[in-house]
């Protein structure tokens, strides 16, 4: 008996270790590996070098880079609870999901992403193990990049809570915000050697369909290691 409670306590402590509970909302959530403020790549050479690429080897992600993925998108990054992408009034109406096709160590299938509440802490929590990159392709006219990545970032946007302050101005303003957070994901990627490729080709609805939510789909962005460079 008491082996078998120690095998159990074992168990248990290694999974709480990859699982954090968010105490306040009562969910599971994957924390994520902090991110890193300093890729030995300069924002200008990230800028020089970015190029759009749609063909990836079949090599997975680390989960440090996926993280990192995450974090440029929609991290936090100030005490005062500013985000990595700049917001009108500070609203923040994206909500970011993830399918994962191949990173290490974490099972494929459809996530949200949870920015924490201080700098660099963040996490994801799975919402359907069953939704596919083929399944975001088939969504997006059969683009083969999709299927290719080893991941895909999808960018949302509420705009209602950016009506809230200002009126018909909103839905401009969540698509030029949808376009900051675009832009350090293809930046972010190129810094870690990674390939990205903004798509904005794909049948809103569907893509409703597969996150289970009324937002309004906005990017979708594949990433993986690159296979051929991009242009």
């Amino acid at each position: 008996m008491i082996s078998s409670l120690l095998r159990y306590a074992i168990a248990f402590t290694a999974l709480a270790m990859l699982i954090g509970a968010n105490a306040e909302e009562g969910e599971l959530l994957i924390e994520l590996p902090a991110p890193t403020y300093d890729s030995g790549v300069s924002l200008e050479e990230a800028i020089l070098s970015r190029r759009s690429v749609r063909s990836f080897t079949a090599d997975s992600l680390a989960p440090a880079d996926l993280a990192q993925l995450l974090w440029a998108c929609q991290g936090v990054t100030s005490p005062n609870g500013y985000r990595a992408a700049p917001s009108a009034g500070a609203l923040y109406p994206l909500e970011l999901y993830v399918v994962i096709g191949r990173v290490k160590d974490l099972t494929p299938g459809l996530y949200h992403y949870r920015p924490g509440r201080d700098i660099g802490s963040h996490s994801i929590e799975m919402v359907h193990s069953d939704v596919t990159l083929q399944d975001v392709a088939e969504a997006a006219l059969g683009q083969k990049c999709i299927t290719d990545a080893a991941c895909c970032l999808i960018v949302t946007g509420v705009v209602e809570r950016t009506r809230v302050k200002y009126g018909k101005r909103a839905r401009q303003y969540v698509l030029l915000e949808a376009g900051h957070a675009g832009q350090n994901v293809c930046l972010q990627a190129q810094s870690l050697e990674l390939g990205a490729v903004t798509v904005g080709a794909f049948h809103d609805d569907r893509v409703r369909a597969l996150l289970g939510v009324e937002h309004l789909p906005l990017y979708l962005l594949p990433v993986g290691h690159p296979h051929s460079a991009g242009r």
